[in-house]
């Protein structure tokens, strides 16, 4: 059964009997505490959640499934299927016929769907018998229970069932069980004023045109010719439709434009023996027109599933009949269509068309919608399923990734240990610390520091071309490879915004070799970058990195998702060198350079170029350490940890308590810090532009920045 089936059931259980009982039934072994709507469970989960309800709630199987089947079709109306339900028949009995081509309808969404089939059958006698098959037992209880909702919301009439047999099925193949109702149908008769106004109108309409037909026979015809005329004016509904149908005498249609018409329609004898074809039947099954063919030994019956007799097919003549080629054992195709006898032939029309779910299946069987007739309805139906499974796959995927999350955040909420990890993820080891301490943190000035700047070229397009999820996928791809580099070469990655990587050498904890180490994860970054697949075009992606070493201010700003920010115009400097970069290079200012020159780095020159809010600037490109493999930057060699050996034989000379070299900002300098202007990410062209607001004069100025 699909995940429909037992969300209602947990419906039912907390609307009627509470959420503690509930929580009881869940815990059962493949209980969940959400059901997907278009997941497959098996039969057994659904079976055992009704025996525990039974068992629990002290009441007997059938009272449950009864009360479960009254809620089935509130919750089916409830779940957006309300019109389909009112539309599907005219009075009990039609609705009753029409439920297997609904069910028939749904398996297009719901394919693995292996739903009850009901048949109505009116006796000599005028009462009404419902047949019930299915392939599970003892679910026969919930049919009265449908049955009578539907009779009260639909007919608003009161609808009874009675079984009359129960029984292993022997008129069909393939269904394990056989249930007779006996289904008796009274109206309601409590009646509004209005409503008996209506009935006291529409009787004196009736006595009118019977008034006027008698008036219009009289002369014409005497006797019992006369009373018969009138009485078979009178039956129909109240007169409202006294339509006779009209057939001519002589059929108007040629037999070729009939077969075109029709091109999947096959007339077959009591026998079988096949009598006519529709052109595309016999396109893709042409031995079919061989003499003496029979139509059981090139198609099974899927739906109902009965014995390939005249007889069977009579008997459920008013059902949906699904045949499935079975001469070629390569072929697929499958016919959905009516069975129409034909008395005065004695044979059998099916008029059918070919059973397909969406244009995959439509090209499996080596069809086109070119083969389709116009008026028929499966082209229409073909297209639009198309889009309304990839509409429950989505849904699919989102109630996943929703079941995916409650289960991660109950987890999160139980370890401390991965919330402790979590924030040194987003502070630095001794700032999270002093922050759980309670104790307050101080800004720090840093007195040299490198800055990178990294972003994704063409980003804004591949946003515009491709799905957020591959933009999503395409991102925490790139993020895992550089997150993995700030270990290796021990930088602190400060802040990620869109495509955005920024990452800071030598704060927290200050090194002199903090241009070095953040030269080499810029290297690794290029690295990384190409394993790193472009979802619109297929190829490794390209990013712009940009590098400045200058002075700093550090500290953590605000009490709500509390950040370490850096603030100063060295990290308004090295944005300016990523945004004035070029693609697949690492841009360096003039500082860095001198820090890298003497590094065994390979730098060239790029020359002055202009910067938007800095004038000319002498800049270069950092292209490769010429003392150091790639295995080695990307941190795949065993001896990485010795890179900065200079740095490890320092820090051996320091005390190991001692905190983070830094000159702290007292009172006397925190009124510096307050003037300090908000730096905001600046997403207009690097260039100049004619703006107003572009001019030197409002940029040149600007003295310490803060990046948010």
């Amino acid at each position: 059964m699909y995940g429909f089936i037992n969300s209602c059931l947990q419906s039912l259980v907390l609307e009627k009997f509470g959420e503690e009982t509930w929580k009881k039934l869940s815990s059962l072994p493949g209980v969940q505490e959400t059901f997907m709507t278009y997941t497959v469970y098996d039969d057994i989960l659904t079976l055992s959640l009704v025996t525990e309800a039974c068992s629990l709630l002290d009441v007997p199987s059938e009272v449950l499934l009864k009360l479960f089947g009254e809620h089935f079709f509130v919750f089916c109306k409830n779940a957006g299927y309300d019109t389909m339900l009112q539309t599907l028949g005219g009075n009990l009995v039609e609705f009753i016929e029409n439920l297997d081509a609904l069910h028939s309808y749904l398996a297009l969404s719901y394919q693995e769907m292996n739903a009850p089939s009901f048949r109505v059958e009116m006796t000599d006698d005028g009462k009404m018998l419902l047949h019930y098959y299915s392939d599970r037992k003892g679910l026969h209880h919930i049919v009265p229970g449908i049955m009578e909702a539907v009779g009260r919301d639909l007919f608003h009439s009161t609808v009874t069932l009675v079984v009359l047999n129960q029984s292993e099925e022997d008129e069909r193949t393939g269904k394990k069980e056989h249930v007779v109702f006996l289904v008796k149908q009274t109206k309601q008769t409590s009646e509004s004023t209005e409503q008996r106004g209506d009935s006291e109108h529409k009787q004196e309409e009736f006595f009118r045109i019977m008034k006027d037909k008698c008036a219009s026979l009289t002369g014409k015809m005497r006797g019992w010719d006369l009373l018969r005329a009138i009485v078979s004016t009178a039956n129909g509904s109240s007169l409202q439709c006294t339509f006779t149908p009209y057939y001519p005498e002589k059929l108007w249609m040629e037999e070729k434009a009939f077969c075109n018409a029709f091109p999947f329609h096959i007339i077959f004898d009591e026998n079988l023996k096949v009598k006519q074809t529709g052109v595309n039947i016999q396109k893709f099954v042409p031995d079919l027109q061989k003499t003496d063919a029979t139509l059981d030994k090139f198609f099974l019956i899927v739906h109902p599933q009965v014995t390939f007799t005249i007889e069977s097919i009579r008997k459920f003549i008013n059902s949906q009949f699904v045949l499935k080629n079975c001469k070629d054992k390569h072929s697929t195709l499958k016919l959905r269509g009516q069975m129409l006898w034909m008395d005065s032939l004695g044979c059998m029309l099916y008029l059918c068309s070919p059973k397909l779910r969406n244009l995959q299946e439509l090209q499996d069987v080596g069809l086109h919608l070119a083969d389709l007739a116009q008026h028929d309805v499966t082209r229409d139906l073909v297209l639009l399923n198309q889009q309304r499974l990839a509409e429950m796959e989505l849904t699919n995927q989102l109630e996943r990734k929703k079941e995916e999350l409650r289960v991660l955040s109950r987890h999160l909420e139980a370890e401390k240990e991965k919330t402790e990890a979590l924030l040194y993820a987003m502070l630095p080891r001794h700032v999270a610390n002093q922050l759980k301490d309670g104790q307050s943190v101080e800004a720090g000035e840093f007195e040299v520091c490198t800055i990178l700047f990294s972003d994704v070229v063409t980003f804004t397009n591949i946003c515009a071309a491709c799905e957020p999820i591959h933009i999503v996928h395409m991102l925490n791809s790139m993020y895992s490879r550089f997150d993995r580099l700030t270990s290796v070469h021990d930088v602190y990655k400060v802040e990620t915004i869109g495509d955005a990587y920024m990452v800071v050498g030598g704060v927290p904890i200050p090194t002199q070799s903090h241009a070095r180490r953040v030269g080499n994860f810029a290297l690794g970054m290029r690295i990384a970058a190409r394993e790193v697949t472009n979802p619109v075009t297929g190829r490794p992606i390209q990013i712009r990195v940009g590098l400045h070493t200058g002075p700093v201010l550090a500290g953590v700003v605000g009490e709500k998702m509390p950040r370490y920010c850096l603030f100063g115009d060295t990290v308004n400097t090295a944005s300016r060198m990523e945004s004035h970069g070029v693609p697949d290079h690492i841009h360096l200012s003039a500082s860095t350079y001198s820090e890298l020159k003497d590094a065994g780095f390979n730098i060239q020159e790029r020359g002055q170029i202009k910067v938007k809010g800095k004038g000319q600037m002498t800049t270069y490109f950092l292209l490769e350490n010429l003392l150091l493999s790639e295995d080695s930057i990307m941190g795949k060699d065993c001896g990485h940890a010795c890179i900065y050996e200079e740095d490890m034989h320092d820090q051996c000379n320091r005390d190991a308590s001692r905190e983070p070299d830094i000159r702290s900002v007292h009172s006397a300098g925190s009124a510096h810090i307050h003037r300090v202007t908000p730096f905001a990410w600046d997403i207009s062209d690097p260039y100049e532009t004619k703006k107003k607001n572009s001019s030197p004069e409002n940029t040149h100025d600007s003295r310490l920045c803060l990046l948010l």
